[in-house]
């Protein structure tokens, strides 16, 4: 159904719908796949992982609480939840923030950090067989290109994003 008025929906196309079809299934499943890996071979959520990996990328290993939030995409109600699950495992410790007395920073202990070193061959290895083994090279460029496309138009300036508020 593809007729289009101004006070009618825009419908997706037969291959549209199939494509969003097969891109929320393949999405669902890997997202599944990787949670699943990572709480078998490591304890832990995908979310955890992440949040291990960008306070690994941070100088001194350490993020402003509103700025892990934000690279995490995830809210800070939620991030204050994993935190403290992360803070009980010992693999993260909240400091207050030097230039700024009202914030918080998360930082990756050496446990923590112990932990993602030992986690990450097997994500990885994870993340390649779902993904990166089932696609040639070519592939992997324009899924990396269409992503990043969706991604900008969904993220303008000024976009109201739970992370950002």
């Amino acid at each position: 159904m593809t007729t289009e008025t101004a006070d009618q929906p825009r419908w997706l196309s037969d291959e549209e719908q199939r494509t969003w079809q097969a891109y929320l299934h393949a999405t669902t499943l890997l997202e599944d796949h990787l949670d699943r890996q990572l709480q078998r071979d490591a304890g832990m959520p995908h979310i955890y992982y992440g949040l291990l990996v960008l306070l690994s990328r941070a100088p001194r290993r350490r993020m402003r609480m509103t700025v892990l939030a934000r690279n995490a995409k995830i809210t800070r109600s939620r991030l204050s939840h994993a935190i403290a699950r992360l803070e009980k495992n010992g693999w993260v410790r909240r400091e207050e923030c030097s230039s700024d007395k009202r914030g918080q920073n998360a930082v990756l202990t050496d446990a923590g950090f112990e932990v993602l070193r030992q986690a990450a061959p097997g994500h990885v290895a994870a993340v390649r067989s779902a993904l990166f083994d089932r696609l040639t090279p070519e592939q992997v460029a324009r899924l990396g290109e269409i992503c990043t496309i969706v991604a900008e138009g969904l993220q303008p300036d000024g976009a109201d994003l739970p992370w950002l508020r």
